[in-house]
C-alpha cells in the first residue's frame, strides 16, 4: 500500500511520476553498471579524538596517523570523543524535525533561512538523476539573521551553537590533515573562514515506490571537509574499491569525508570518495552537513610539485560542475582539472 502524502511532503512523487510519464519507463533498479552491487554494512574506521589531546607524544601521533590513512585508503571516517555534546545534538535535531515538519508551502516561500529550501530534482531529465530529499543549504553568514527563522524563533540560538561547534571540529581535522603533509594551515586558514562554510539541513522522506530511489544522487563532495551529524536509520553508501558499501550508524559517532578540493590540494594523497544516499519506505532519515568551504575568487592548487591538477578557482570549479550536470546530468570533477 502507498504510504499517504502528508502536507510537509515536498511533490517529489508527482516529480517522479513526470519523468516516468517523459521517460516511458519504470526501471528496476536506479543502477546499471558494475558498480551496482551492494555488500554488507561496513563500519568505517573509528577515530577516538582523545588522542589529539593527549599529554603523550605516541597517543597523538597514532591519532594522526589514523586520521591520515583512513582520508588516504576511505576518503571517509567516523570520530567519537569529537567535543560537540549529547546535549547540542539532540537539541539540533529537535529543531530540524521541527522544520521540516511545517507545511511544503511554509518552507517554499516564507523566505525561511536565507530562502534556501531545495527539495528533488527540478533539473533532472533521467530517474538516475532524480533525488528523493528535501534541504537547507544555509551559508553560515546568515544564521545569524534573524529575520530568517520566522515563527522558529529557538532554531536560531541552536544553529549558532552547532555551527560554531562544527566550524571548530572542521578546523581541528583540517589542521591534523594539513600538519600530516608537513605544512603550514595558514595557506588554507587564508582562503577559508566562517564566511565561506555552509550547513545543509536533509531530510529523506518515506520513499513509497522503490528502495532503489536515490535520496541523493551518487556524487562527491566539492569542498576541503564535511562533517556530517546522521541518523540511525542508515541509507548512507559509499564506493570502495569499486563495489557499493552500506555504512552502518554509530549513535555516537560523526561522520568525516574528504572533497574535492582536499584530494586536490593534497595531490591525492587524500581521496574524495563517491557516496549516495538510498531512500528508505518504511521511516524518514534526517541528517545535517557541514562544508568547510573556500571562498570563490580562492586559488585552490596542490601542496606539492610536481602537481597533478592545474591551479583553479572554486567559483571557476563550481561553474564547470554545473555546466557538466547542465550538459551530461552528471558531476565530472577533478579529471576536468588534470594536468
Amino acid at each position: 500500500m502507498m504510504a499517504m502524502k502528508t502536507a510537509s511532503d515536498p511533490p517529489l512523487l508527482d516529480q517522479y511520476g513526470t519523468l516516468i510519464s517523459q521517460l516511458r519507463e519504470i526501471p528496476v533498479t536506479q543502477c546499471n553498471d558494475h558498480n551496482c552491487e551492494v555488500i554488507e554494512d561496513c563500519e568505517l574506521p573509528l577515530i577516538d579524538l582523545g588522542g589529539l589531546w593527549s599529554h603523550n607524544d605516541d597517543e597523538r601521533k597514532a591519532c594522526v596517523e589514523a586520521i591520515a590513512r583512513a582520508s588516504s585508503e576511505w576518503g571517509f571516517f567516523q570520530v567519537v570523543n569529537h567535543g560537540i555534546s549529547p546535549e547540542l545534538l539532540r537539541e539540533m535535531r529537535k529543531e530540524q524535525v521541527k522544520v521540516f515538519q511545517t507545511s511544503f508551502e511554509k518552507k517554499a516561500s516564507c523566505c525561511l533561512l536565507n530562502d534556501s529550501y531545495r527539495w528533488g530534482s527540478p533539473t533532472a531529465t533521467s530517474l538516475k538523476h532524480f533525488s528523493w530529499s528535501e534541504a537547507f543549504h544555509i551559508p553560515l553568514t546568515k544564521i545569524s539573521d534573524e529575520a530568517s527563522y520566522g515563527e522558529f524563533i529557538t532554531l536560531r540560538e541552536v544553529l549558532q551553537k552547532f555551527s560554531a561547534a562544527m566550524s571548530k571540529l572542521a578546523w581541528l581535522l583540517a589542521g591534523v590533515l594539513v600538519e600530516n603533509l608537513g605544512q603550514s594551515k595558514e595557506p588554507l586558514g587564508k582562503i577559508c573562514n566562517e564566511n565561506t562554510c555552509f550547513l545543509r539541513m536533509n531530510h529523506y522522506p518515506k520513499c513509497p515506490i522503490s528502495p532503489e530511489i536515490f535520496g541523493l544522487v551518487p556524487h562527491t563532495d566539492s569542498d576541503f571537509l564535511t562533517i556530517l551529524y546522521q541518523d540511525q536509520v542508515g541509507g548512507l553508501q559509499l564506493l570502495k574499491d569499486s563495489k557499493w558499501v552500506a555504512v552502518k550508524p554509530n549513535q555516537d559517532a560523526l561522520i568525516i569525508n574528504i572533497g574535492d578540493l582536499f584530494q586536490a590540494w593534497s595531490n591525492n594523497q587524500y581521496k574524495s570518495v563517491e557516496h549516495k544516499v538510498m531512500t528508505n519506505g518504511r521511516v524518514e532519515r534526517y541528517s545535517i552537513a557541514y562544508f568547510l568551504c573556500p571562498s570563490y575568487g580562492s586559488l585552490v592548487g596542490s601542496c606539492k610539485e610536481p602537481s597533478l591538477y592545474r591551479k583553479f578557482t572554486f567559483g571557476e570549479y563550481r561553474k564547470q560542475i554545473q555546466e557538466d550536470v547542465k550538459r551530461t546530468g552528471h558531476k565530472v570533477g577533478l579529471p576536468r582539472f588534470l594536468l
